[in-house]
């Protein structure tokens, strides 16, 4: 059955698309784009009036814990989440157990995600065995089976010859390497932010400056490589100086930032709040400003959300014991709407961009038509609703886990509808199974 999306506002950043008008689906393509109405017979309607219709949101940087982590969430329950939150394609990372290492494990998260028939989930696998930093993992093959990028996601790469090895193979197979930036000499027992209120409850502090020597050793060490280099989940404002400086030296270098490190400071940690401990740390409401800033600005150009489930009994743990990571799939358009469209700080058009266009190019899926909505285009869109005000209720997520810090808080703007492959999840009638049940 087609689907006709009716009366919203298209948006394609890519090309600069933005008008009212009708959007038309058949089957897994874009058959037509429309300013006037269009009349399908048959067609199943999506009434998108007051709302904008874009391309299917992307997220580079989500943790789906299967295998090894079911019990926080599996790659069908993860990929709901995705589907409830707006993304029709995720890309999940490698720190499971064992490690997405091998072309096999590749394949395992393909059929699984199959199966699901949710987001499309793609893998951005190991860039060293058991993600140990010490031997090279099969990343050619693990790039022919089906892998977008390369992390050793949860730990950066220490050594320095094996950091400079990864990014010349992965310059070789025309992959982005994905780096979790921490010089974990500088991390030893730290868990939030190195300042007064870490002090004050008695923790191991985490300076910004661990995050800075790795982000800036590496593109040092890239500077005569020329891979595709990308730096996840910043949260310091001096991050944001080497960023600049190498994007304006020419290197195809990107940076991304997560809803919690522009809406959260330390101060969310007080109380010993095990829901606010995440990895990097939050930081300061300067380093809030100057993120908003990067991103208003273009110099991060991917939204991600670093998903990162946890059982309630593992966050129920000591501050110090309790792992590290919060949830973000669900509500993270009504976040970067309130951080970033009510702030005033940018408009809907270019947070799309960021959702989509971004991550797109990152994982090399622009060439293939994702994060673009054009005729003959995957049929991968989302519907927002851009004024909807609504109450986070982690209670009622799909994700397997509950670990949101923003539980309780007014969102601004709300996904209301969802098509991926041609299957069409409309978030207001609720009639798609639930997966979360443990």
């Amino acid at each position: 059955m087609p689907i006709l999306i009716r009366g919203g506002r298209v948006i394609d950043p890519i090309r600069g698309l933005d008008q009212t008008g009708d959007v038309l689906l058949r089957g897994e393509r874009v058959e037509r784009i429309s300013n006037t109405p269009l009349h399908i017979a048959d067609a199943r309607v999506i009434d998108a009036h007051g709302c904008l219709i874009c391309p299917g949101l992307i997220d580079p940087h989500v943790h789906l814990r299967e295998p090894g982590g079911e019990r926080k969430e599996t790659i069908r329950t993860g990929a709901e989440a995705a589907i409830a939150g707006g993304f029709t394609t995720i890309a999940c990372m490698p720190n499971t157990q064992p490690a997405l290492d091998l072309p096999s494990l590749v394949d395992f998260v393909r059929l699984k995600a199959a199966e699901a028939q949710l987001a499309r989930v793609r893998v951005v696998a190991a860039a060293t065995v058991g993600r140990e930093g010490e031997r090279l993992a099969p990343m050619g093959a693990m790039a022919r089976a089906g892998a977008v990028g390369f992390s050793d996601d949860g730990d950066g790469i220490a050594n320095a010859a094996m950091m400079r090895r990864v990014l010349e193979t992965c310059r070789s197979i025309d992959k982005p390497f994905m780096q979790h930036c921490q010089e974990s000499s500088l991390t030893e027992e730290a868990v939030m932010h190195d300042g007064p209120l870490a002090a004050r409850l008695g923790l191991g502090g985490w300076p910004a400056v661990a995050e800075e020597l790795m982000l800036e050793r590496d593109v040092r060490l890239n500077a005569s490589i020329g891979c595709r280099y990308h730096a996840q989940h910043l949260s310091c404002a001096g991050s944001l100086q080497i960023l600049r400086r190498a994007r304006a030296e020419g290197q195809p270098v990107t940076g991304e930032v997560s809803p919690h490190h522009l809406l959260l400071t330390d101060a969310a940690c007080e109380g010993w709040n095990t829901i606010a401990k995440v990895n990097p740390p939050l930081r300061t409401s300067d380093d809030c400003k100057a993120l908003l800033e990067a991103v208003a600005d273009g110099t991060i150009t991917v939204l991600a959300t670093d998903h990162a489930p946890h059982t309630a009994s593992e966050k129920a743990r000591d501050f110090a014991a309790a792992p590290f990571g919060c949830i973000g799939l669900e509500s993270a358009v009504g976040m970067y709407g309130l951080a970033l469209v009510k702030s005033g700080a940018m408009q809907w058009p270019a947070v799309i961009e960021r959702m989509t266009v971004g991550p797109a190019r990152l994982l090399g899926l622009l060439e293939q038509g994702f994060g673009r909505l054009f005729e003959g285009g995957p049929a991968d869109v989302t519907v927002i609703n851009p004024t909807a005000t609504w109450k986070v209720d982690a209670a009622q997520f799909r994700s397997r886990s509950r670990n949101c810090p923003f539980d309780g808080w007014s969102a601004h703007g709300r996904v209301v509808a969802v098509v991926v492959q041609g299957r069409c999840f409309d978030l207001r009638e609720d009639v798609w199974p639930k997966a979360n049940a443990s």
